[in-house]
């Protein structure tokens, strides 16, 4: 596992603690403290993720309720000992396609929708075969803490398109693959997929 910044430990859990504390507070007094941690947070994930204060404020001002982790699925997909990938838009790298869960949708049904609205495959979900903090794995900092669920689909059909996020969708050998997207998914946890392909009886990943 990597060491998670300290700054980013610190900030989601402000973050978080403001969030569950304005869902349940009706104090005036607490509500403005709260409001003032979550400033506090905004103002560390902005200067030290480099992302703009406004966008941080605006994604934190969004979040309601008792503050958890986020839900984020990746369909691995595997056809001839080669795996599914496709190209973000949004920095030019290549992931397993996969996105949030949508509230009411269970993960087997999520993944099979972020990989047919990705890529263009239909597939099938088959097995849990990883269930990872992001913070642990060599992620770029991110506003949110997430738990990234890795699914194995078998293939049903379909054809390569392009989405409203990515541009390309092609299989890709362990050896032989473009310039990940750090962001969604890394050169580790790539690896770790293929040993799930090479020994298929390997127990779900955790942590």
């Amino acid at each position: 596992m990597k060491e998670v910044p300290q700054w980013l430990d610190w900030a989601q859990q402000l973050a978080a603690l403001a969030q569950s504390g304005l869902a349940y507070s009706q104090n005036p007094f607490e509500i403005e403290r709260y409001n003032q941690i979550r400033k506090i947070a905004a103002g560390m994930l902005s200067a030290y993720g480099n992302e703009p204060i406004q966008r941080v404020n605006s994604l934190l001002a969004e979040q309601e309720g008792y503050a958890t982790p986020k839900l984020d699925v990746r369909g691995v997909v595997f056809k001839d000992n080669r795996v599914l990938l496709v190209k973000e838009l949004a920095d030019g790298g290549w992931t397993l396609p996969g996105g949030f869960v949508d509230v009411g949708e269970p993960p087997s049904l999520a993944v099979e929708r972020e990989v047919w609205e990705e890529s263009g495959y239909r597939v099938k979900a088959t097995k849990l075969l990883a269930v990872l903090d992001r913070n642990q794995h060599g992620h770029p900092p991110y506003i949110f803490h997430l738990y990234k669920l890795f699914i194995r689909c078998d293939l049903i059909g379909g054809q390569p398109v392009d989405s409203l996020e990515t541009a390309g969708a092609e299989f890709f050998s362990e050896e032989n693959h473009p310039l990940l997207s750090i962001a969604r998914f890394t050169e580790e946890e790539l690896h770790r997929m293929f040993q799930h392909l090479r020994q298929p009886d390997l127990p779900t990943d955790f942590d």
